[in-house]
């Protein structure tokens, strides 16, 4: 329980406000005496963070007592937005960040490939008026979207759903 609880305190290297825990990137936490395997699976297979998550779980668990750690990387199922708790969708939202909407369960088969970006609706964070319009597809992480409120001119982050 010890390495469960210091693996969930781990923040995210992108999103500070957040942790691993939060994102739902941590999917196992094995403890076999003094060893540790820590299964991760990164938002997407080309994370640029996904280095600074290991290292952090290892040092974290390393200061937590833990002589041999072992960070596991897994990508099937993928990740998803879903998997976002909800003190986590709080979280960002808190920090003027417009969390995503849910995905829901994936079809089974192949994946249709669409070039146009989703319409959807997404909320202000700042005033939470409905109708917001997207300035870039990409933000400043990959997993988030520029966007900007016609009602009280802010602009905001969206994390795209996943």
């Amino acid at each position: 329980m010890r390495a469960r609880e210091a693996v969930a305190a781990v923040v995210d290297p992108e999103m500070p406000m957040l942790t691993l825990e939060d994102l739902g990137v941590i999917r196992w936490v094995d403890v076999d005496g003094d060893a540790v395997t820590v299964t991760i699976t990164p938002t997407y297979s080309g994370c640029p963070a996904i280095e600074e998550m290991r290292a952090d779980v290892r040092g974290t668990l390393a200061d937590a007592g833990f002589a041999r750690v072992e960070v596991r990387t897994v990508f099937s199922p993928p990740w998803s937005t879903d998997w976002i708790s909800a003190d986590g969708l709080r979280k960002l939202a808190e920090a003027g960040i417009a969390p995503p909407g849910r995905v829901g369960p994936r079809a089974a088969g192949p994946i249709p490939l669409t070039l146009t970006p989703p319409s959807q609706a997404v909320r202000c964070p700042q005033c939470g008026a409905a109708a917001t319009e997207e300035i870039s597809r990409f933000g400043p992480t990959a997993c988030t979207a520029l966007r900007r409120c016609p009602a009280c001119r802010e602009p905001f982050e969206h994390m795209k759903e996943l």
